[in-house]
């Protein structure tokens, strides 16, 4: 049987490679975003590789069009076997420099989103018991870093409703699964659209991953929603194991580190274009696609994810997992000692 699968943020970055996993599985996609542009090429991109697809424009702000957009998915597709949650969008700067209007936005986009998402969802799945919601999260959603106060701000309250939501349904006896994939730093446009008052141009700090890792992440996932959680990335583990163990040390650490390693030596002139109130890719042309402009320092492949998938196996995997995530805190740290 053919699955349906609702995507947001499907136009680019990790939702678009999502889509383009996806399709290639031959499965009916249902793509919400708000650009037109790329919402084209992610359709394009899922017939491609063999599933269909839909796109629906739509601002995940606005619960009224993401319930719309579930009434519009099943009424093409059929039920709704997977939502995975991917849209956002941020502000680089300091807090001191966002205005409330701001905030409010990435508020609104980046955890008002995945919730209005989830109600769509659940309200679909709920009744036919069963179903699964991928929250596409980030390791800034347990340990945040400076100039990202808004988005770091969101993604802690989705782990926090995520994990309310999950007891609700395990309360109700419901087959229901809700999960989440912490990410690392991702080379998606997002860099080049995001609105940035900072001096340089911005870019995901170090190590930086495909979307495709990331996407595979999204995909293992929903097909095994039990975990509530997994990682993707050596860079995820040793921020989240960091914050577990040393989080005053980290925030001396990225007192000192987390500006420049958030930005590029490229100076910029404060007058690019960014995403925060409308999209950027709405113009024909205009489509960007999954990768950002950092291919030559990212990586394809994650060892790390695979551990996070096989979290037990003769008791290796878990020691794995635990031994990658203190090797990398280590070499942070004493990073951090030589300076």
């Amino acid at each position: 049987m053919t699955e349906t699968v609702v995507i947001t943020g499907a136009s680019a970055g990790i939702g678009r490679a999502t889509a383009q996993l996806y399709g290639r599985r031959g499965a009916n996609v249902a793509l919400l975003a708000r650009g037109a542009a790329g919402l084209e090429g992610a359709s394009k991109d899922v017939e491609a590789g063999g599933g269909k697809a839909l796109a629906i424009p739509t601002d995940v702000a606005d619960h009224k069009a993401v319930a719309a957009a579930a009434d519009e998915a099943e009424a093409a597709f059929g039920p709704i076997d997977t939502w995975i949650n991917v849209a956002f969008t941020s502000v680089f700067a300091p807090f001191s420099e966002i205005s409330p209007e701001e905030f409010k936005r990435v508020t609104e986009v980046a955890y008002l989103g995945y919730v209005y998402g989830t109600m769509a969802a659940l309200a679909k799945m709920k009744p036919r018991d069963r179903g699964t919601v991928v929250q596409v999260g980030s390791a800034l959603s347990q340990r945040s870093i400076p100039l990202q106060s808004a988005y770091c701000g969101a993604k802690h309250a989705v782990n926090g409703f995520t994990e309310s939501v999950r007891c609700e349904l395990l309360h109700e006896g419901s087959n229901v699964r809700i999960t989440v994939v912490q990410m690392p730093a991702v080379n998606t446009p997002q860099f080049s659209w995001v609105l940035s008052r900072l001096p340089r141009h911005p870019q995901p700090v170090p190590p930086i991953y495909q979307p495709e890792v990331a996407a595979r992440g999204v995909v293992y996932a929903a097909d095994h929603p039990e975990r509530k959680q997994y990682w993707v990335g050596d860079s995820t583990a040793v921020t989240i194991l960091g914050q577990k163990f040393l989080a005053p040390l980290l925030d001396r650490y990225l007192g000192r580190t987390g500006y420049d390693s958030q930005q590029t030596d490229e100076r910029v002139n404060g007058q690019r274009p960014s995403n925060l109130w409308e999209p950027v890719d709405q113009e024909p042309g205009t489509d960007h696609g999954a990768h950002g402009e950092f291919d030559d320092q990212s990586h394809a492949h994650s060892p790390q994810a695979w551990f996070s998938q096989h979290p037990v196996i003769g008791g290796a995997g878990a020691a794995g997992a635990l031994g990658v995530g203190l090797s990398a805190l280590g070499a942070l740290l004493g990073r951090r000692a030589a300076r």
